[in-house]
């Protein structure tokens, strides 16, 4: 069977919102999307098919990690990440920037030679250069493929953050350049510059001048207010290429999501929603429930009974809350799948809002209540 060509067209807007779609290899992708994360070749307490069932489109893993365990050649052996985690679902994978920044304190970064991390798993020393981190893309099979970036900590030194973005823009070219002809597969550049205008507009002039098949904005969801994260989207959403996909890099809450969308962004990944979910807490559309929380003792309500498309009412807030008091994993499957599916619901309403032309009356009806 022929491979699909990676390609994304707008379908219908609404004022700055957009509703359209991505083909990639391994399926149609429907914009605005939430990617949940599956860092390690597995979104954390969940089957592959119900993330399915859930309405999932599209995963999100990392380079980074998957480069030291299992080993980027196990993988490879097996035909892919697809086949490794038998997951066919679209697939992006995270360049291990975000790590750059992240595990700092094992990390040391040369121009040339890229990342050089010590393994926070045994300590040995791999160095992550920007081809490196696209061959181990490639060889994972990947739908999309990020640049290798320098995510900085968040900070307001603009000499540092101009510093960071220029090596950034070196580091995509190199990327794009490894990267080579392959009309099966999409790479993104990463948008830097912390929070002024003038520094993201220039990373984003010089990305598009290299050529990218879509936009993410990285630096961002790392410490910086929600207001000062949507004015950054604010100062640029005017330049941001119209016809290729726009992807915000680690947002977010359900309201970061809303608000994004009303800036024209695309595609979202974060860990919000497992992580919440292993931890006690759930997402509905009445806003966010601590199930731990002993009022729920004798509460036989379901989580929330707007829950449509995978049916997990059948379970009480009393029971669900007895589960997670006791430790039993039980617990954090049902809450992880919830969140995972209110969120995969969420996408679908915000969608169908912008193709009605109410997507402003969805935004302001739930902006602060989920």
């Amino acid at each position: 069977m022929a491979l699909k060509n990676f390609s994304f067209n707008v379908i219908k807007k609404d004022k700055f919102a957009r509703h359209g779609k991505i083909l990639t290899s391994h399926g149609t992708v429907e914009t605005p999307a939430f990617m949940p994360v599956g860092t390690q070749g597995s979104v954390k307490a969940v089957f592959p098919k119900n993330l399915t069932s859930a309405g999932v489109q599209m995963i999100l893993s990392n380079t980074y990690h998957l480069m030291l365990r299992p080993g980027i050649e196990r993988i490879k052996f097996s035909g892919g990440l697809h086949q490794f985690m038998n997951c066919n679902l679209p697939i992006l994978t995270d360049s291990g920037g975000f790590q750059v920044m992240s595990l700092s304190k094992f990390t040391k970064i040369d121009k040339k030679l890229g990342a050089i991390f010590k393994s926070h798993l045994d300590g040995k020393e791999y160095i992550l250069s920007p081809e490196k981190s696209i061959e181990i893309q490639k060889d994972l099979n990947s739908d999309i493929i990020m640049v290798l970036d320098e995510c900085p900590k968040y900070t307001e030194d603009k000499k540092n953050l101009n510093e960071s973005m220029n090596l950034s823009t070196e580091w995509a070219l190199r990327s794009k350049n490894t990267f080579g002809f392959n009309p099966q597969k999409g790479i993104f550049g990463i948008v830097q510059g912390g929070l002024y205008k003038d520094l993201r507009i220039e990373s984003l002039e010089k990305l598009i001048e290299i050529g990218f098949d879509g936009y993410a904005l990285g630096g961002l969801a790392v410490g910086e207010t929600q207001e000062q994260m949507l004015e950054t989207l604010d100062n640029i959403k005017d330049y941001l290429p119209e016809e290729k996909p726009r992807y915000l890099m680690g947002v977010g809450t359900p309201s970061d999501i809303l608000a994004a969308v009303k800036r024209g962004i695309d595609m979202f990944d974060c860990v919000l929603p497992t992580r919440s979910g292993r931890t006690g807490l759930a997402f509905t559309w009445n806003g966010k429930i601590n199930i731990r929380n002993s009022k729920y003792h004798n509460d036989n309500s379901p989580l929330d009974e707007n829950v449509t498309v995978y049916n997990l009412n059948e379970f009480s807030k009393n029971y669900l809350n007895h589960l997670f008091n006791s430790n039993e994993i039980l617990g954090s499957m049902l809450l992880t799948m919830h969140n995972i599916n209110f969120y995969q619901e969420l996408m679908r309403k915000i969608r169908k809002n912008i193709i009605n032309g109410t997507f402003d009356e969805f935004h302001d009806k739930y902006i602060n209540v989920i």
